[in-house]
């Protein structure tokens, strides 16, 4: 990574996302969150405030040494054990079956084998485990979608690697099956960037 992604992008990233209306998602996805917790992406680590105390362990992940650095600074405000580690989502050291609940806030965007990711996620639960979400991503509304597809290639140098145009409920259904999903407009932003997908993907036990 360079300069850019790790230096100015992760403060750009801390800016953009504690926006207060994602303060209020990220409070009510991660309200049920509990047990062995993995949170893929932890950027900046705006959720580690938000976690409830029926988590017992808390693995997060980030490929972003620079975003690390910002999220050291919030650890001191959550009391759940937390083990931050460097990994990227694609192919996790981490044996199957070992977490109770699986969260990803505004992560799967950006990453490039967004498929073996979600496929990890899959792996690493537990039988009956769940996945908690919430992204952006493609636009029910084909005139949406047509500025989401010319503007992704400027998105991706912009936002390190961030994908406006991946339809992330079908992303999910392909591993977990049916799937809980609230999809809808953000209030804050321009539709191509502001298409949200929250919802919740319970592994088949």
């Amino acid at each position: 990574m360079g300069f850019y992604a790790q230096t100015i992008f992760p403060t750009l990233l801390d800016w953009v996302m504690s926006n207060s209306e994602f303060t209020a998602y990220r409070r009510q996805l991660l309200a049920d969150v509990a047990g062995e917790v993995l949170e893929i992406g932890m950027g900046t680590g705006l959720n580690l405030a938000h976690y409830p105390e029926s988590v017992t362990q808390l693995v997060a992940i980030d490929p972003n040494l620079g975003t690390h650095r910002l999220a050291r600074k919030r650890l001191k405000e959550t009391s759940a054990p937390v083990e931050l580690r460097v990994l990227n989502g694609e192919s996790l050291p981490l044996a199957d079956h070992s977490f109770d609940c699986v969260v990803s806030t505004w992560t799967l965007c950006s990453i490039p084998n967004v498929q073996a990711a979600i496929a990890e996620i899959e792996r690493v639960l537990k039988p009956g485990g769940r996945f908690f979400f919430v992204e952006h991503g493609l636009s029910g509304q084909a005139e949406v979608a047509w500025w989401q597809n010319r503007l992704t290639p400027l998105q991706k140098i912009i936002a390190d690697g961030c994908h406006l145009n991946r339809d992330m409920e079908q992303l999910i259904c392909d591993h977990f099956g049916q799937i809980n999903v609230k999809k809808f407009y953000s209030p804050s932003f321009p539709k191509p960037v502001g298409y949200m997908y929250f919802g919740i993907a319970d592994k088949k036990r």
